[in-house]
């Protein structure tokens, strides 16, 4: 039984009024605190109090001791649930959270405190997570917006049309049409298209490309994404309230509202139970009453039927199983964030999986040095020659040049004249002579000398090494495959039943090599946010459950649209993490289907268990109803079977379940 928080994600753009901050720049990260939410207050102070009150009860201590605790225990974990109850029976309805504070009441009343305290206690701690939960989740919205800047540079042209004026302005009052100055290193601050400038973006966050993308004339660019070192003039779009980053941020919060299938189920079912076991203890007490029976023996007889009735069982039944396989998976780098979210993800039966920084790992590496016949050069000489060039660069291709050379142990000679050209390369005089390294056909000077290499060559980004204007060789550079990816593949197809699909915005050359590398056979590549979404949601419109995993921004609504979502925790976007329903903290790609067959174990524990406990309750509230069941055994058997489905569910604590889970085949679907 869960306590249920109402909430709703709110997000604003940041203030249209007066901003201190320059163009570009975003907004500070606000993040919740805990203690900020009046839940988790009174979840705080209703513990504290039974904390205190329990060691007075078990060592016999005086009731005016401990008395006085066990009622601030109550109050404070109760009164915001019973008043919420209180409003849903003026409304004409009854839920479980009013009868589980009556069953509390009730066991007061029979003088069982510390059992009622303790629900009371476990209630409210449920409630203050779920609005945590929430709220983190509204931060990591909020942080999202807060990539967009609040300000932007528009200009345009004075009257005679020979000057340009500039005005910095809020981006929320740009309108289709503005030209807008975007500086190096400042942010973008609307989508559009580049009308005059050159330079790079990165925009890991709206496509997940893992390098900055070279931006010229008519290239189109979002807001949000970081330019690189050239100045950009660009013609907005879109209006601000239509660009991709802010369809992330609707995205995220309308499949964050949305119910799953289990709750929905619980919440139909817990108004007929509600209903059913307020009914049967007010008959239980009413009609031996109404047939002579004394006042005390009817009072007993009910609120023995309210303790045996009780869904504690059940509730157990269901949690031990499923918080045992979250801790097991916690100690091996994965974690669920929710009960529901562990049972969630044994239903899955089609996996998605993006590409960069979750198959791969998001980071170049130089995969082939080919120096040109005729060059004199060698692989390692033409290595440390763009090395020498592009060391003091700090563009991710020229990192990835230094650590392939040093890697080899090469010298990197010191160069000067240093110079890059945004979108282009980089010159640099080494050791006398001039060694340009750019983009393969980027210089407009004929053919592209590296046209004949180009066919059999791994997808990537290829580059060209130039010695006093001749082509001497190039280098292949890609994104390295994580060496667990092709395993993990396998095995999700083995726990699905199906090979995974790869979604990926980057391009089709190089999803169709990591596709190959990995066994994937359904490719769809050069996506935006909203095309991943609806890549999943038409799985799921066949009637599959999909797993999707993934790691940035960009992946954001597509995890919270899929039946599961698990987000790769070591290079994962903040609203990534916080979106998905499970983190894999190691960035090993093979607990995915391991957390998979963990959790279907965990489903057939709560299928066992809710036999037990289903059982155990009808079989007391039949003696308790046909015949006189003794206050004593009443609580021992409720108790008793409450312990029972615990330590049942408490198996998949041991490490021999992660490693049947891990192991494939040796659970079945």
């Amino acid at each position: 039984m869960v306590c249920r928080v109402s909430a709703t994600l709110t997000t604003s753009a940041s203030p249209s009024g007066a901003s201190s901050r320059p163009p570009g720049t975003p907004a500070p990260r606000r993040r919740t605190r805990v203690l900020a939410l009046p839940e988790a207050r009174w979840a705080l102070a209703s513990t504290l109090a039974f904390l205190l009150a329990l060691p007075l009860d078990l060592t016999g201590a005086s009731a005016w001791l401990y008395g006085p605790l066990y009622a601030i225990a109550y109050a404070a974990g109760g009164w915001e649930p019973a008043l919420e109850g209180l409003r849903a029976l003026r409304e004409k309805t009854l839920d479980v959270d009013l009868l589980m504070i009556v069953a509390a009441l009730g066991a007061a009343a029979i003088g069982q405190v510390l059992d009622g305290a303790l629900l009371i206690v476990i209630f409210a701690t449920s409630g203050a997570l779920e609005a945590l939960a929430t709220a983190r989740t509204a931060d990591s919205v909020r942080g999202l917006l807060d990539l967009a800047p609040a300000t932007a540079t528009r200009v345009s042209p004075k009257g005679d049309g020979t000057e340009e004026t500039e005005e910095t302005v809020p981006t929320d009052r740009l309108a289709v049409g503005d030209v807008l100055l975007i500086r190096p290193g400042e942010r973008i601050g609307a989508d559009g298209r580049v009308l005059d400038g050159e330079s790079e973006a990165d925009q890991a966050t709206i496509t997940g490309e893992p390098l900055p993308v070279p931006k010229a004339p008519g290239d189109e660019v979002f807001a949000g994404t970081l330019n690189g070192t050239g100045a950009l003039r660009v013609r907005v779009e879109r209006d601000p309230a239509d660009s991709v980053i802010a369809r992330i941020v609707t995205l995220v919060e309308e499949a964050s509202q949305t119910k799953a299938p289990t709750q929905l189920f619980i919440e139909k079912i817990e108004q007929r139970y509600a209903v059913g076991v307020v009914a049967a203890t007010l008959a239980v007490f009413a009609i031996p009453l109404a047939f002579g029976a004394d006042l005390t023996s009817a009072l007993l007889r009910a609120m023995t039927f309210m303790i045996v009735a009780s869904p504690c069982a059940v509730v157990l039944a269901t949690m031990p199983p499923l918080l045992s396989a979250i801790a097991n998976a916690g100690r091996h780098g994965v974690l669920v964030k929710s009960a529901v979210a562990m049972e969630r993800l044994g239903e899955i039966d089609t996996a998605a999986l993006d590409k960069t920084g979750t198959l791969t790992e998001g980071t170049p590496e130089v995969t082939a040095v080919r120096p040109h016949p005729g060059s004199g050069l060698g692989e390692d000489a033409l290595l440390a020659l763009a090395a020498a060039a592009e060391h003091p660069s700090e563009h991710p291709l020229a990192r990835a040049v230094v650590a392939a050379a040093r890697a080899r142990g090469l010298r990197i000679a010191p160069a000067e004249d240093f110079t890059a050209r945004p979108g282009r390369g980089v010159s640099a005089t080494v050791e006398g002579r001039v060694v340009t390294v750019g983009r393969a056909g980027e210089d407009g000077a004929g053919p592209d000398p590296t046209a004949a290499v180009r066919a059999d060559e791994v997808p990537g980004t290829t580059v060209l090494v130039r010695v006093d204007g001749t082509p001497v060789g190039t280098l292949t550079l890609t994104d390295r495959l994580r060496p667990d990816a092709a395993p993990a593949v396998s095995a999700l197809t083995a726990v699905t039943g199906t090979s995974p699909v790869l979604l990926t915005g980057d391009n089709r050359s190089a999803a169709a090599q990591v596709a190959a590398d990995t066994g994937i056979t359904d490719v769809r590549a050069d996506l935006l946010p909203e095309d991943k979404v609806d890549a999943v949601r038409g799985l799921q419109g066949t009637g599959r459950k999909v797993l999707f995993a993934g790691d940035g921004v960009n992946d954001a609504p597509a995890l919270a649209s899929a039946h599961s979502g698990v987000a790769m925790g070591r290079a994962g976007s903040d609203l990534a993490l916080e979106t998905a329903d499970a983190v894999v903290v190691r960035d090993e790609l093979t607990a995915i289907p391991a957390v998979v067959r963990l959790s279907r174990a965990a489903r057939r524990l709560v299928v066992q268990n809710l036999v037990i406990a289903g059982t155990c309750i009808a079989v007391l509230v039949v003696w308790d109803l046909v015949g006189h069941l003794p206050l004593p055994l009443g609580v021992a058997g409720h108790e008793g079977s409450t312990v029972l489905v615990g330590l049942n569910g408490l198996r998949l604590l041991r490490e021999s379940a992660w490693r049947k889970a891990s192991s494939p085949g040796s659970l079945p679907r």
